[in-house]
C-alpha cells in the first residue's frame, strides 16, 4: 500500500481546473499576470492622476485582492549562447572582438551582482460557502445521488464569478495603463511550484 508523502499535508492547494486554484479550505482563486509602469519616470500631474484611478479602482471592489511580487534569479546562460552564436557568424573582425568583451563584461557583471527578474501578480479570491451549505442540506434531504453534479454545479458557480471579478480586475487596471493576463493550469502550476520551490530556477513566466 503506498504511503503518503507527508509534506504534501502543508500545501495548501487542493486541485488546479479550467485556470482555477482551489484550495483545501474551500476558498477558490484566479491569478492575473500584471506588467509594471515606471512611476518614477512619469511627470507629476501623470503620477497624480495614476494614483487616483487606483484609488478609485481600488474603491470599486467589493471583494479582497491580493499583489504577489515575484522576484527571481534572472538565467542569462541562453542569451550568452545567442551572443555566442552571432560572434561565430560575424565576418568583421572588430565586430568579433567588441562581442567578445561584450560577453566578459557580461559574465563578470552577473557574477558580481545578482540580475533579478521581477513578476507581478494580481490574486482574485472566490469564497462561496453558503452555495456549498445549501448544496449540503439538499443532499441531506434525499439528494445524495445527484452529489456529483452539485459538485459541478458549485464549481461553475465558482468559476463564473471569479472570472466576473477577474473581468472588473482587468478593467481597472487597464485604466492606470497595466496590462493582465490570466494565468492558465500549466502556469499556474509553474507559478506554486517556484513559490514552494524558491531555490529552483525554472522557466520565465508567461509573456503579455
Amino acid at each position: 500500500m503506498p504511503q503518503s508523502n507527508p509534506s504534501q499535508q502543508f500545501v495548501p492547494i487542493q486541485k488546479i481546473v479550467d485556470n482555477v486554484v482551489e484550495f483545501k479550505d474551500g476558498s477558490s482563486a484566479m491569478i492575473l499576470l500584471a506588467t509594471s509602469i515606471n512611476f518614477a519616470l512619469k511627470s507629476s500631474d501623470e503620477q497624480r492622476a495614476i494614483l487616483s484611478q487606483f484609488q478609485n479602482f481600488l474603491n470599486t471592489l467589493d471583494f479582497s485582492v491580493q499583489i504577489y511580487i515575484q522576484s527571481r534569479r534572472l538565467d542569462i546562460t541562453p542569451y550568452l549562447e545567442i551572443l555566442e552564436g552571432r560572434t561565430s557568424d560575424q565576418e568583421n573582425d572588430l565586430m568579433r572582438i567588441q562581442l567578445r568583451e561584450y560577453m566578459q563584461f557580461i559574465k563578470a557583471f552577473t557574477t558580481e551582482v545578482d540580475v533579478m527578474a521581477k513578476n507581478f501578480f494580481v490574486v482574485v479570491p472566490y469564497s462561496n460557502k453558503s452555495v456549498e451549505l445549501s448544496s449540503s442540506i439538499s443532499s441531506f434531504f434525499g439528494g445524495g445521488n445527484k452529489q456529483g453534479n452539485q459538485k459541478e454545479l458549485i464549481f461553475e458557480e465558482k468559476r463564473l464569478q471569479l472570472e466576473q471579478r477577474a473581468s472588473l480586475v482587468e478593467q481597472g487596471l487597464n485604466r492606470i495603463g497595466v496590462r493582465t493576463l490570466a494565468l492558465e493550469n500549466e502556469a499556474l502550476v509553474e507559478l506554486y511550484y517556484h513559490i514552494m520551490n524558491p531555490q529552483e530556477v525554472g522557466r520565465e513566466a508567461p509573456q503579455l
